[in-house]
């Protein structure tokens, strides 16, 4: 069994395991992979570090690194997920509806963060409201 981090294009991140690495493309191109949050079959697979195993108390924290730039993308995703969180107003699955309420200034403008279906991303970015996802790293989910 192979566990994957993945991701759907609005950016909600899960994990799931396969049988065999070649099942991830197999049930992806099916359409069998979906987003348990929105329903998107539009899914990838994300960087993640495999478990290293080791006898000792420190076993279950050591993750080894595929490149030693892994390491430095992680702090910078990490910082960024920080910076929004400190900065901006977490509204949740109200994200779209409150984004056009900014766009058409029927609110105070004001940073917000939170959830919106991929459906509704494309929707915003057509009615030209600036939108970008904000990265969860998989163990930022454990």
């Amino acid at each position: 069994m192979i566990r994957y981090a993945l991701a759907c294009e609005a950016g909600h991140a899960f994990e799931s395991w396969f049988r065999a690495s070649d099942d991830f493309e197999t049930q992806s191109k099916r359409g069998l992979i979906s987003c348990p949050q929105c329903g998107s079959v539009r899914v990838t697979k994300q960087i993640m570090a495999p478990a290293v195993r080791s006898i000792g108390k420190e076993a279950a924290q050591s993750v080894a690194l595929a490149d030693p730039r892994d390491a430095e993308m992680r702090q910078f995703m990490r910082a960024y997920r920080q910076f929004v969180e400190n900065n901006a107003e977490h509204v949740g699955d109200k994200f779209a509806e409150e984004a056009r309420k900014i766009h058409y200034g029927e609110t105070e403008e004001r940073a917000i963060y939170g959830a919106a279906t991929p459906t509704e991303v494309r929707e915003l970015r057509e009615e030209g409201v600036e939108v970008a996802p904000v990265p969860i790293l998989p163990d930022e989910r454990n």
